[in-house]
């Protein structure tokens, strides 16, 4: 018969192992999905200025719904869930931290997310792709950029330069593409710096870059404020580029119905940024330090991105061709696609409307301006008609939006390379594509931003 103090020993100890338990469950995401604790921490790694994947973190922590849905959730099943937000420069560490185990769901772009998938296999850590945050179906997420003054003016001046880019990035997947395209090698024709978006820039100013290659929004940040303009615009590519959302497998089938609450509220996070695109805008403009114009210009309706969780098929073909890219870097050996992406969660919480989500067509870019004071935007016919109401309302004008005519591909106004063709202004992103245009027309010359406004006013 057991003595009262060896009965308090034996309930301490049980006490202590029960305590050490709760605490290997919830003290970090990759034990979190591990047994019956009722506290559950859940372990989100984003991009915060990456601003295509704001639905999946930027916007979805300001709007407080993934808080909102496990709350509900842990009222059914008896379990209180507290969410980690962790904010990165770029997916790779998000992809470390996954496949240590630290990390249970995170978002990246669609090379990274490459790099994720082959990395989680080669560690036994295997994630799953399970839904999409933003895309573009012609690639103009990438833009390679320039000094304002710089004499280049296509891709193949590049020869012999030093380009800064992030390697293993959709930016770098662009540049060695576009290069490939204009007859260029990637490896032997131009230096290239491997380096975070932030430094890159600060090279293309102090010129020890001449180019930089990168993702959004640094390509239109640097744009907005004056300290770069476009060489080439990723649309060129005409190559389905996105980025997307990541879980751990052995997150995902320990704790289906946290993914399943995670993805719903992506979903209405989505819903909001499409029905509230400048509010948006602002509230990501306000949790990055982003202007709200920059944010628009990617996020906003018609933007350069496209947001639906819905995994398309034409942006799975996509990935399947990045593969070969990725290989020959020797970032990354073969990586099996299909079982990588599993949109089996993502299917199961929109239900019915998973189809529609599949067949709908991306909206096209809109001539927009938005006003000084105003919490919408005014969109026009043409870029003509924009030129029109600009002329006649230069001062009240916030920014102006108008889509390149041959890509789509939305830009500033102010910063758009015009061509006029008679009575005719077309709007283009670079120099090369507006050169192409003109001489394709006879007659047809590129004339300044403030020329248009003259003959449009």
């Amino acid at each position: 018969m057991n003595s009262p103090a060896r009965r308090k020993r034996t309930t301490t100890a049980a006490l202590l192992s029960a305590a050490l338990l709760g605490t290997l469950v919830t003290g970090c995401g990759g034990d979190a999905s591990a047994g019956d604790a009722t506290h559950v921490t859940v372990t989100v790694g984003y991009q915060s200025k990456t601003i295509n994947t704001v639905t999946a973190g930027t916007l979805l922590r300001s709007l407080g719904y993934l808080e909102r849905e496990l709350e509900a959730q842990g009222k059914r099943d008896g379990i209180t869930y507290k969410v980690e937000w962790q904010d990165y420069v770029t997916g790779a560490p998000i992809t470390a931290q996954m496949t240590a185990g630290k990390i249970d769901i995170g978002s990246m772009g669609d090379f990274p997310l490459l790099i994720n998938a082959a990395r989680g296999k080669q560690l036994n850590r295997p994630t799953r792709l399970v839904s999409v945050t933003g895309y573009n179906l012609r690639g103009a997420l990438n833009t390679v950029v320039t000094a304002p003054q710089s004499k280049l003016a296509s891709l193949k001046d590049l020869k012999g330069r030093t380009v800064s880019t992030s390697v293993g990035s959709a930016a770098d997947g662009t540049l060695v593409r576009a290069l490939q395209e204009a007859g260029l090698d990637p490896d032997e024709d131009i230096r290239k710096l491997n380096q975070q978006p932030s430094v890159g820039a600060s090279a293309l100013q102090a010129g020890s870059a001449d180019a930089l290659s990168q993702f959004v929004a640094w390509p239109g940040l640097l744009a907005f404020q004056g300290r770069a303009k476009a060489l080439y615009d990723g649309a060129e590519l005409n190559l389905p580029t996105f980025h997307g959302v990541t879980v751990r497998k052995d997150f995902a089938e320990q704790r289906p119905k946290v993914l399943d609450a995670f993805l719903a509220a992506q979903i209405d996070a989505t819903r909001y940024l499409n029905d509230h695109p400048v509010q948006a805008a602002e509230k990501v403009a306000e949790a990055t330090g982003l202007p709200p114009e920059v944010v628009y210009l990617y996020n906003g309706s018609g933007g350069i991105a496209t947001f639906d969780p819905a995994v398309r098929p034409d942006l799975v073909a996509a990935l399947k061709k990045d593969v070969p890219v990725l290989r020959s870097a020797k970032l990354v050996g073969d990586v099996d696609v299909d079982s990588f992406v599993d949109d089996s969660a993502i299917k199961r919480v929109y239900g019915g409307e998973y189809a529609e989500r599949l067949a709908a067509t991306p909206d096209p870019s809109r001539s927009e301006v938005w006003l000084k004071g105003e919490d919408r935007t005014r969109a026009f016919d043409s870029p003509f008609a924009l030129l029109e109401f600009v002329a006649g309302h230069r001062d009240q004008v916030r920014a102006a939006y108008v889509p390149d005519a041959t890509t789509g591909t939305r830009w500033y106004a102010d910063k758009a390379v015009w061509v006029r063709d008679g009575k005719e202004l077309s709007p283009f992103v670079t120099a090369s594509a507006a050169r192409a245009y003109a001489e394709a027309h006879p007659g047809a010359r590129t004339v300044s931003y403030s020329a248009a406004l003259g003959q449009a006013s």
